[in-house]
């Protein structure tokens, strides 16, 4: 009976939101913040009906909803990154694309571990 119960809990928990555009786009977003996608991301002022900024390159994004802003951080060399961060207001309006195709699985969840994050980088002054 308690293997019954197991295998209907697996089946259960490995059923919930598993289906082929859900675990791709998921596993995207993880390559797109390990910066592993190229993207471009454009700003757009739908009253003056112009673009107001682009950029481009591996580009991890986060949406601040609180203080209505766009966190765009994109690494630039091996070991160099920049941050830019974008207001979004009632016209103004931003949309990323990705530039080239991504090679994930649609039958797994991609979990990054990265025992470093562990060990924090301490500053003495």
């Amino acid at each position: 009976m308690k293997r019954f119960i197991l295998i209907l809990t697996i089946i259960f928990f490995t059923g919930c939101n598993s289906n082929d555009a859900y675990v791709v786009s998921r596993n995207i977003s993880t390559e797109a913040d390990s910066f592993r996608i190229n993207r471009r991301i454009v700003f757009y002022d739908a009253i003056q009906g112009e673009y107001l900024l682009s950029i481009e390159g591996r580009c991890s994004i986060d949406v601040d909803k609180m203080d209505k802003q766009l966190e765009v951080t994109c690494k630039d060399s091996e070991n160099s990154y920049k941050k830019h961060y974008l207001g979004i207001s009632d016209n103004v309006t931003y949309f990323a694309e990705q530039l080239d195709s991504s090679d994930v699985s649609s039958y797994r969840y991609k979990i990054v571990f990265k025992p470093t994050v562990i060990i924090p980088d301490i500053e003495i002054r």
